[in-house]
Parts: C-alpha cells; sequence; structure tokens
C-alpha cells in the first residue's frame, strides 16, 4: 500500500492575517490566529507528510483530530506545523501535529487520516461533483 513509513514528517507555514483570525473564522472575537485556522494547518502538514508515499489515484482524507490550542498568535506572525506519521493501521494513518509560532508552542495533538481511492470516494457523493 504505497511508500508510507513511520516517521516521515511535513511541514506547513501561514502568515497570521485577517481572514485566518478567530473574529474572522467565528471561533471568538479577537484579533488572534483562530483555532479553525490551526486545526486546518496542521491537517496541511500532515497531507504533505503523506503526498510522496501514496498510490496513483489515491488520497486520504481527515476523519478525527484531538488538539490543544496553547497560545495567542497575533497578526503578522509566521505559524509553522509539523505532522509526523507515528502509526500506520490498514488504511488508517495517525500523526503528531504540532505548532509554533516563532516564539513559543502554540498547539500540539493528534490527527487521523483515511487512505481512500478518490474516484471512489467522490464517486459516494453523487453527480454534483
Amino acid at each position: 500500500m504505497g511508500g508510507l513509513a513511520i516517521g516521515v514528517r511535513g511541514v506547513a507555514a501561514v502568515t497570521v492575517g485577517p481572514e485566518n483570525t478567530a473574529r474572522a473564522l467565528g471561533s471568538g472575537d479577537v484579533p488572534t490566529f483562530g483555532t479553525p485556522a490551526l486545526v486546518a494547518l496542521m491537517e496541511q502538514a500532515a497531507v504533505v507528510a503523506v503526498a510522496g508515499g501514496l498510490e496513483p489515484g489515491e488520497t486520504t482524507v481527515g476523519t478525527w483530530l484531538e488538539i490543544a490550542h496553547l497560545a495567542a498568535t497575533p497578526a503578522g506572525a509566521v505559524v509553522r506545523a509539523e505532522a509526523e506519521l507515528v502509526a500506520i493501521e490498514g488504511r488508517k494513518l495517525t500523526f503528531s501535529v504540532v505548532a509554533h509560532d516563532g516564539r513559543q508552542k502554540i498547539g500540539e495533538g493528534r490527527h487521523q487520516r483515511m487512505r481512500v481511492a478518490r474516484d471512489r470516494f467522490l464517486s459516494k457523493l453523487g453527480p454534483a461533483l
């Protein structure tokens, strides 16, 4: 099932702007990096980690995420998330995820993704896609 191995890592980064603040995302009313944006960045890092190890026509979909958002990050700061593949159970992939903003660790947790055949997955959603 592809060339995935425990220990592969992926990184994703974003500069905090008005569009990814808690205020803009509806997860609060402060102009700091929002938890939904942190979640998306951690998922992006996991996608990057496994991209080179998937079979043609395969993709992954997020199925579970448990994180702690540990510190606020102001606009203009760069947030960097890293995901490490820590377990492979059939099609289920489990990652350790962490994020830093250049000053401190701002988030950590675990994330699971499922390997799927892209066309088969999309066909289950009907003709709209």
